[in-house]
């Protein structure tokens, strides 16, 4: 909750509590950006008399932020999270590999990137640790790894050979593993500088991040959010409909069909990819222009269309 309110997207914070403890932890944690932040708890005034109290402060704070000055920045000073969804054969074939070409370009300009979704590296987990930038980040990933995967295989549920999404086996993706190895295309070819955990910021300097999260598109892209990411990449083969109500999602897609029956939803079409009429590095500089007006502004097909998922918490794990 401190990360979300953290988040550079996020102007202010009003923080509403049950009781004035755990309210004031968050908003200790918030205020120590700098930005505007004020807590209130129901335990002895009512829900309805702090949202009064609360009404005023918010609107005070979004009359302040309407006040703020654009200010140009570099491409160093963002952080871009990654995850794909309802991937299917042209994923991995285009858009996937497009998100990479992006990633490090990004990186070699000091910017930094978290990628997750720890159980779909299933089967290509191994190519993942050996990007690992020491011994000791492999260690910690694959353990990341293990620990992630093992509670799904106590749950009842081997990953190994199968395909559990019936969108992915739709879209013409047999196992996991031939899932993973599409996924990992939007990686680029760039070492991991850090392990993370969920919603943990980096700690060693601009590059790439591992962040142990669940494949899961609105628990996932939260979490990342609530590290720090600004604008996040998401490729897509037979479409989604994810939006985030602080990071802006960017969506792209290398099939020309979903490109046509989900065109309010998809930001960057490059199937031409897989009809070889565009060149990767080409459908590269697609989206780094699309990354470039998004940061300046320009409102992303889910923004437009009001999507804000968003899951802040959950009682379990899911795969």
């Amino acid at each position: 909750m401190i990360g979300t309110g953290s988040n550079p997207n996020v102007a202010a914070a009003v923080v509403i509590g049950i009781e004035p403890n755990w309210t004031e932890r968050i908003v200790e944690g918030i205020a120590a950006t700098g930005k505007p932040v004020a807590g209130f708890a129901i335990e002895g005034q009512g829900e309805l008399e702090i949202v009064r109290q609360a009404s005023w402060t918010a609107m005070e704070f979004v009359q302040r932020a309407s006040e703020q000055q654009r200010e140009r920045v570099d491409l160093s000073d963002l952080t871009v999270s990654i995850k794909c969804g309802e991937s299917d054969t042209t994923t991995g074939l285009g858009s996937c590999p497009t998100v990479g070409v992006a990633v490090d370009r990004l990186v070699d300009a000091g910017a930094t990137v978290f990628f997750g979704e720890t159980s779909e590296l299933t089967g290509g987990e191994h190519l993942v640790a050996d990007r690992m930038a020491t011994s000791e980040l492999r260690d910690a990933f694959l353990t990341a790894y293990a620990d992630y995967v093992g509670e799904i295989t106590r749950g009842g549920v081997d990953l190994l050979g199968s395909q559990p999404t019936e969108g992915n086996i739709a879209g013409g993706l047999s196992t996991i593993e031939e899932k993973a190895l599409g996924n990992i295309q939007k990686l680029g070819s760039k070492p991991v500088i850090g392990v993370l955990g969920p919603a943990e910021p980096p700690a060693n300097g601009p590059g790439l991040y591992f962040m142990d999260t669940s494949s899961a598109a609105a628990e996932c892209i939260t979490l990342m959010a609530g590290a720090g990411a600004v604008v996040h990449f998401f490729p897509t083969g037979q479409g989604n409909i994810i939006g985030n109500p602080i990071e802006p999602v960017i969506k792209l897609t290398a099939n020309a069909a979903t490109a046509t029956t989900m065109s309010e939803h998809i930001d960057l079409d490059v199937s031409d990819l897989v009809l070889r009429r565009m060149r990767l590095d080409e459908a590269g500089d697609k989206l780094m222009e699309l990354l470039r007006r998004t940061a300046n502004g320009r409102l992303t097909a889910a923004e437009a269309l009001g999507h804000r998922e968003f899951v802040m918490t959950k009682l379990y794990r899911s795969a």
